[in-house]
């Protein structure tokens, strides 16, 4: 099937590891141009050259703390001077940490904020214009099974995730007429460098091993394991196509069947 990504603009936030180096990954296999960004500057360099040596694409890495409003105008502009567009925005950025409620300060909460809301509210404000004059635009966010069913340890990603599903619902409805398609995609339990790290503290706590936690995991997903990040990129890449031209206002869990709701 040809997706109608080749020669595509794609940017990717977060994109030196796990979701978002996976859907880095698969968009440039599809022939997609990427700008990909993390805070760490040898990372991000190191994924580009990677990428651009399997796929044989143009990629350009730079280095943003995408919490920092002028970090994120940067990494737009310094796309949009390269490649002259931007036809696609993958929005990723890490979670927040796992706290208990009366342990969060103030400022972990606006940091939380900062870093899972403003970062989209930015990056998606420094695209619009552009895709409206172009009458062309794919935005999709990559948020967490926590927006439809929310994870025990994970009281600011629950919290905050979620106001960016309202914030992408009510996009999708001002910019369809544009040919704007603004999605969410809910990555469940995934085999990332987080997911490890977050099975660590879990188990800290709970005085087992991570590997117990992760088994614990398992047993909630009728699936009967963790995902792959090759397996979320795969729905990240149809959305970003022009396959998915009918296709708006959505947020899809890829979980292995964990999430429990009917909608």
């Amino acid at each position: 099937m040809d997706l109608g990504l080749k020669d595509r603009i794609a940017l990717v936030c977060g994109a030196s590891k796990g979701l978002g180096l996976a859907a880095a990954h698969g968009l440039a296999k599809e022939g997609a141009k990427l700008a990909i960004c993390s805070r760490n500057k040898d990372d991000i360099q190191k994924a580009a050259g990677e990428i651009a040596q399997i796929s044989q694409v143009e990629v350009l890495g730079i280095s943003a703390d995408l919490s920092k409003t002028e970090d994120a105008r940067r990494f737009v502009q310094e796309a949009k001077d390269h490649f002259g567009r931007i036809d696609i925005l993958v929005n990723n950025t890490g979670g927040p940490p796992s706290l208990p409620f009366a342990e969060i300060s103030d400022e972990q909460w606006k940091g939380a904020f900062d870093l899972t809301f403003m970062s989209a509210v930015t990056l998606i404000r420094e695209c619009l214009p552009q895709m409206i004059t172009q009458q062309y635009g794919r935005i999709i966010n990559l948020t967490s099974v926590a927006v439809k069913q929310p994870l025990d340890g994970l009281i600011l990603s629950n919290a905050v995730r979620t106001g960016l599903i309202g914030l992408a619902k009510t996009l999708s409805t001002n910019y369809a007429t544009y040919n704007i398609l603004i999605n969410n995609v809910c990555p469940g339990y995934t085999l990332t460098e987080r997911v490890r790290e977050l099975a660590k503290v879990v188990a800290n706590r709970r005085a087992i091993s991570p590997e117990e936690v992760i088994k614990e995991w398992e047993a909630q997903i009728p699936m009967g394991r963790l995902g792959k990040p090759e397996e979320l990129a795969d729905l990240i890449v149809f959305l970003a196509s022009e396959r998915a031209s009918y296709i708006t206002g959505a947020t899809i869990q890829v979980d292995g069947g964990y999430y429990k709701g009917l909608m």
